[in-house]
This record gives structure tokens, C-alpha cells and sequence, in this order.
């Protein structure tokens, strides 16, 4: 007889899934046009290039104090302040006409999306039953996906077509909308992190920015995220090199294959664990990088999408998934600042690194280069799956 799985539809999943999407999608459309818009109220270079590396310092300073506050805090006030944060940072920029000043409101957007992230997936892991841990993350990843996914496009739109100013209210609404239905969830915070007092824990920066158990999928998320931010950062400039009219195609054809193939990733996670899934995840991720690279037409933009959608939609999700698995309860707090810190430290110093490069070399070029570090995460994750084998195979046949 099949045992009967725990719910993982439930009221409080799907809000807080839709309301993380609106967050995320209310700060990703701001990405691509920030630089422009400083550049408009006199940026050097060098100035344009720390509004990227700003907000990730930012971020990546404030992830170890709301993951050690997540050790013995509940959950609710935590999500609502990072989302009312957000909000009221979102709605400085247009005040900002001196380019100081809008560099200081970067800094603080950072610290705000460093606590509002690394508390929205510590609470949706909360929710989910661990036997489904999988799949609803993985569901619950497609909120960040197809955030990342479709708000830059819809951001350059909006852009191209109105004011900065009007941009900032859009992407405001959208974070009125969130906190809304962030706030009417019914939140699960584990018994041994409200048993827990302040007074019980040491806190240590090292300690609350890194949870040894979850290392090295962190790892293969910054790898990842090196190999990505080329593309974050250069993939409009890209289109208009290549007179690439329908550059959209990417972002669409990523987000419909990114949500169509979820649930078979989520199922295989549960069932055969997470190696297999990632080796085919970044092999689909690095062949993706390369028909980018050689693409001159709106149809391999489109192939390129399909690939990253199957291959980068599907592996943020599981490596998430991954790192929050094997860590304690009471430490995947910690441990999903440190996944998160992974993505923003990577695409942070890729747009630094390959923004130095995309001075000498064609964009094309630029994305091959950058497709070495997913290479490398392959190739890691290769040698953790035959060791994993090696261990298991002398435990099997003494069993």
C-alpha cells in the first residue's frame, strides 16, 4: 500500500511563493536600468561599475547577521521587515540626483535584499514537508527563476518606453503586492529555533556567513554564477552587436522550459538525490553558453533560451535544495545565506571581471571564457559523484 504524501500545495506554500516572485520581480527589472540611469546624472565608469558591486557587498555583509538571528527568531517579522526594507529603498532612487548618494542607497538596497532572501527561503523551506523538500523547493525556486528571468526584459521595456520614475512605481506596486501576501502567511518556525534563546548562541561572522555542511554546493553555485553574470550583464549589449531584433526570445523561451520541466527535476531530487540531476543540469547549462555564443539569429537565441531554461532554471533550484538538505534545521538559515551570498558574489564579480575584458575582446568570445567556470563546477561535480560511489559501494557490502 502507498503511503500517502504530505500536502505541499497549502495556502501558505503558494503565497509565499507568488509573494517572493513579486519581490524578486520588483528587483530584478530595476537591474538593467540602473546603469543607465546613474550614467544620466553624471557616472564615470568606475562609478557605474559599483552599482553592481556595491549592492553585492551589501548583500553578502548582511546574510551572516539575519542567518544567525534566524536561529532563534521566528519567521513572520523577519519576511516583513526584509520586504518593507526593500519597498522603502525601491522608492529612494528617483530622489537620488547626485551620484554619491545614489551609490549610498545601493550599499543599503543590498544589505535589504541580502536579509529579505536569505529569510523568504529559510521560511518556505520551513513549510515544506521534508519528504517533498525537492520538489517544493524547486517550485518554490521557479518564484526566483522566473524573476531573474523575465523582470529585466519587462524592466528595459518599461524603460525605453516612460521614465525612470515611472519604472520605480511599477516595480514599487509590485513590492506593495508582496508584502500583502507576505503577510497573510501562516508561518512554521521549528521547534528548536523557538526553543532557542539569543543567549545560548555564539555569534561569529565566519561562522554565521558559512555552515560546513552545505559547502560544497555552495561552491558549485558561485562557479555557476561567475559563468552566468556575463550574461546578466551583456546579453541586450549582445542582441545589439549581432542585430539580434527579438533578444526577448532568451528570457521567454528560459522562463516557459525553466517552469514546464520543474516537476520532473523536483521528483528526480527526492527520489535519486542531487548529483545526477546537477551533471545534467550543467552540461545543459554549458552547451546553452556556447549556442549563445555563436548565435546571429533570433532562432539560436531562442535554442540558447530552451537550453539555459532546462539547464540553469532547473540547477539553481536543486542547489538550493541540495545545500538546505544536508544542513540541521536550526542552521538553514545560515546555510541559505551562504547559497544566495553564492549567487550575488558571483554575478557581482563577473560583471567587474568581464566588464575589464568586454573593453578587448567580442561579447561571444566573452561568454565562452566565462563558460570555463561552469566547466569547472561539471568537473567538481563529476569527481563528488564517483567519490560518493566509492564510499557507498564498501557500506553496501558489508550491509
Amino acid at each position: 500500500m502507498s503511503q500517502q504524501k504530505e500536502p505541499l500545495w497549502t495556502s501558505s506554500f503558494i503565497k509565499l511563493m507568488v509573494g517572493n516572485l513579486f519581490i524578486f520581480m520588483s528587483f530584478q527589472m530595476l537591474i538593467p536600468t540602473l546603469p543607465p540611469y546613474i550614467k544620466s546624472i553624471g557616472a564615470s565608469g568606475t562609478e557605474i561599475g559599483l552599482v553592481t558591486a556595491l549592492f553585492s557587498i551589501g548583500a553578502v555583509l548582511s546574510r551572516p547577521f539575519i542567518g544567525f538571528m534566524l536561529e532563534y527568531k521566528a519567521r513572520k517579522p523577519l519576511v516583513l521587515i526584509g520586504a518593507l526594507m526593500l519597498l522603502l529603498i525601491t522608492f529612494l532612487y528617483p530622489l537620488s540626483q547626485v551620484v554619491i548618494i545614489f551609490l549610498a542607497f545601493r550599499l543599503l538596497h543590498g544589505l535589504a535584499w541580502g536579509w529579505s532572501t536569505t529569510v523568504n527561503g529559510t521560511a518556505a523551506v520551513d513549510v515544506v514537508p521534508n519528504s517533498r523538500l525537492g520538489e517544493g523547493m524547486g517550485y518554490f525556486g521557479l518564484s526566483i527563476t522566473i524573476g531573474m528571468i523575465i523582470a529585466p526584459s519587462l524592466g528595459i521595456f518599461l524603460y525605453q518606453i516612460t521614465t525612470f520614475e515611472n519604472l520605480v512605481y511599477f516595480s514599487g506596486v509590485l513590492g506593495v503586492i508582496a508584502l500583502l501576501l507576505l503577510a497573510s502567511v501562516h508561518y512554521q518556525t521549528p521547534d528548536q529555533v523557538l526553543e532557542t534563546k539569543k543567549e545560548d548562541l555564539k555569534f561569529t561572522y565566519l561562522g554565521s556567513l558559512v555552515e560546513k555542511s552545505g559547502w560544497f554546493p555552495a561552491v558549485l553555485t558561485l562557479l555557476i554564477s561567475l559563468g552566468y553574470g556575463t550574461i546578466v550583464t551583456f546579453i541586450v549589449i549582445f542582441g545589439e552587436e549581432r542585430g539580434i531584433e527579438q533578444i526577448f526570445l532568451f528570457y521567454l523561451c528560459n522562463a516557459i522550459f525553466a517552469s514546464l520541466s520543474r516537476p520532473v527535476a523536483g521528483k528526480w531530487f527526492d527520489q535519486k538525490g542531487p548529483i545526477g540531476l546537477v551533471i545534467l543540469t550543467i552540461s545543459i547549462t554549458f552547451a546553452g553558453m556556447w549556442v549563445l555564443s555563436f548565435a546571429h539569429s533570433n532562432m539560436m537565441i531562442a535554442v540558447a533560451g530552451v537550453l539555459f531554461g532546462i539547464g540553469f532554471g532547473l540547477l539553481i533550484p536543486t542547489l538550493q535544495s541540495w545545500t538546505l538538505s544536508i544542513t540541521p534545521p536550526n542552521r538553514r538559515g545560515v546555510a541559505n545565506g551562504m547559497f544566495f551570498s553564492s549567487i550575488d558574489l558571483g554575478i557581482g564579480l563577473s560583471g567587474l571581471v568581464f566588464g575589464v575584458l568586454a573593453q578587448y575582446i567580442e561579447l561571444g568570445t566573452l561568454f565562452q571564457i566565462s563558460s570555463g567556470f561552469i566547466l569547472i563546477a561539471l568537473v567538481l561535480t563529476i569527481l563528488k559523484g564517483r567519490r560518493t560511489k566509492a564510499i557507498r559501494q564498501p557500506e553496501e557490502a558489508v550491509s
